[in-house]
């Protein structure tokens, strides 16, 4: 498979290996030093992009992968309050979108565990009080983290058990 590499900070860096490891070929790699290369002719290279840049970037490179026909995995957090424009760029290009605020297998056990918590919870809720605190390595750059501010649904959940999904496919 021939992907597309938007941001190439730790995380694209990690996703770079393990795709060559598993004999991918990464055939575009967009960071901010080559912004410029995010254009459709270059995108279209790939089979698939996957972005992991920042909140301020991110709703311009999806859209230009959006623009380019190539279907897209996102992992940036912080742009959602765009996900309206975000879903009918993609809709009105015929594009792919596959997001989730953590990729994290943990992670994602941990969402389904707090689902089952927040069911649990739920009639004890007058006598209890739900917290998240959240540690990561000293240089994460966004804090709180997307993780935590899509749990932050859960901890209120917990009141009126609701339950936001954390992930999205768009075809």
């Amino acid at each position: 498979m021939n992907i597309a590499l938007i941001g190439y900070g730790k995380m694209g860096k990690a996703i770079e290996a393990v795709a060559v490891a598993r004999g991918h070929k990464v055939v575009l790699i967009v960071d901010v030093n080559n912004v410029h290369e995010c254009v459709p002719a270059r995108l279209q290279k790939a089979d698939v992009a996957i972005e992991f840049t920042t909140p301020d970037t991110a709703v311009g490179n999806l859209k230009a992968c959006f623009d380019a026909q190539v279907p897209v995995v996102c992992g940036t957090t912080g742009w959602l309050d765009q996900l309206d424009a975000v879903q009918q760029h993609c809709a009105n290009k015929g594009g792919g979108l596959f997001y989730t605020s953590n990729y994290s297998i943990g992670v994602q056990i941990f969402f389904d565990i707090n689902k089952r918590l927040a069911e649990l919870v739920n009639r004890y809720r007058s006598d209890y009080r739900a917290t998240l605190e959240e540690v990561h390595h000293t240089t994460k750059k966004d804090a709180p983290s997307g993780t935590a501010i899509s749990r932050t649904n859960i901890q209120f959940s917990i009141r009126n058990i609701s339950y936001q999904i954390n992930s999205f496919l768009i075809l």
